[in-house]
């Protein structure tokens, strides 16, 4: 709740207390320098945050996808960007369910101690979007390797990673009974990668988020880096994709607070006609439906992780609060900067930054329209609208 102890309070203040390393002025600079927070993500790296849902026999902390919700919360209500790190937590999600023994023992507690980063996860494509059962790029097996052709587009961080999770076709669509069928997995190990078959553009974009466009050409990769079973990285990827939603819409929530509280904080100060514009109810009452509506994205949030923590179906919860979570920020977002006026535009205000930043949580990772399919066809038994 916005002003009670819950019982994530001691993360809540440690992650805080982290954050106030890193004042305004910081992200204010990265963001106008279009640079990456390394000071920032190794310090929350180093403390241990991003190692929330690594098991302690692998040197994590074992927390679950609720207290990561959490950790990643608090950094955008702190003022900062999760989406710089976010990816560490939920591409790991795949190798954490369905990577085998010698894979978790090889990579989880280097990731753990800081060591590796896995930040990036090559789904989408040009030609095919959210479409991801029509995937283009292929992976043949020959002798002991995969050989990798094709090309992603919007991955992010992979010039800040070390790891990559991959989903490639690995049986040609026509031949299989299910279009789910025929993808599998794979690690990618970036440093092997890199120049040697596969090929990074960056995308500039609206926002700081560092992203890329991928082109594999002949990419060798080992067959010990596939994870699980070939041809069911479909359903392996799903799990991470829940938790990926998730965690996006604590951030949303954490952006959704941010909003409220600096809205909050200037409609009490700004003085106009004799009198703080946050006495009107024409200020104050907008301020008070996006808390509403912020409150309410957290409870779904919380239900997701619990879900997935208890390893239940959680698809339904996860998509309910990406979609309450990124609207409920966006409109936190729009009240904010009509409440500070012309200053909201103003980048010493930090309002334009953060307005950008959770404005693409409308689009990715899952547009609004595709949740609404998701949930018409799976929760309401509507027909399939596509």
């Amino acid at each position: 709740m916005y002003n009670e102890a819950d019982e994530f309070q001691d993360i809540r203040d440690a992650v805080r207390q982290l954050c106030r390393q890193f004042s305004d002025e910081y992200f204010r600079k990265i963001d106008e320098q279009r640079a990456y927070p390394e000071e920032f993500v190794n310090a929350l790296m180093e403390a241990g945050w991003l190692a929330a849902m690594i098991p302690e026999e692998y040197g994590g902390t074992g927390l679950g996808l609720t207290a990561a919700s959490v950790i990643m919360e608090e950094i955008n209500r702190s003022g900062g960007n999760a989406g710089a790190v976010h990816g560490q937590m939920y591409n790991m999600g795949t190798l954490l369910r369905s990577g085998s023994k010698e894979q978790k023992e090889k990579y989880l507690p280097a990731i753990a101690a800081g060591k590796l980063r896995i930040q990036s996860m090559a789904v989408t494509e040009p030609t095919t979007g959210t479409d991801t059962t029509k995937l283009k790029t292929t992976a043949v097996k020959k002798g002991d390797r995969y050989v990798v052709n094709g090309q992603k587009v919007w991955i992010s961080r992979v010039q800040h990673s070390d790891l990559m999770i991959l989903l490639a076709r690995t049986t040609p669509l026509a031949e299989v009974k299910k279009k789910s069928e025929g993808m599998s997995i794979f690690i990618v190990d970036l440093h092997e990668a890199i120049g040697k078959g596969l090929t990074v553009r960056p995308i500039p974009n609206m926002v700081n988020h560092e992203t890329n466009e991928l082109f594999f050409e002949n990419l060798e990769i080992p067959e010990e880096n596939l994870i699980g079973e070939e041809g069911k990285g479909f359903k392996y990827i799903l799990e991470g994709l829940n938790a990926e939603r998730t965690l996006i819409a604590a951030e949303c929530i954490g952006d959704g607070y941010w909003f409220i509280d600096r809205a909050t904080k200037y409609a009490n100060e700004r003085v106009v006609f004799d009198r703080p514009i946050g006495k009107n109810q024409g200020v104050q009452f907008p301020i008070a439906d996006a808390f509403i509506e912020v409150e309410a994205a957290s409870l779904m949030r919380f239900e997701a992780s619990r879900r997935f923590d208890e390893h239940k179906p959680c698809g339904a919860q996860a998509n309910m609060a990406k979609y309450l979570a990124a609207k409920a920020s966006w409109e936190a977002a729009n009240v904010c900067l009509q409440t500070h006026g012309g200053f909201g535009f103003a980048n010493e205000y930090d309002v334009e930054r953060k307005f950008r930043e959770t404005r693409l949580y409308q689009v990715a990772p899952i547009s609004t329209n595709l949740i609404y399919s998701f949930i018409a066809e799976h929760v309401l038994g509507l027909p399939r609208s596509f």
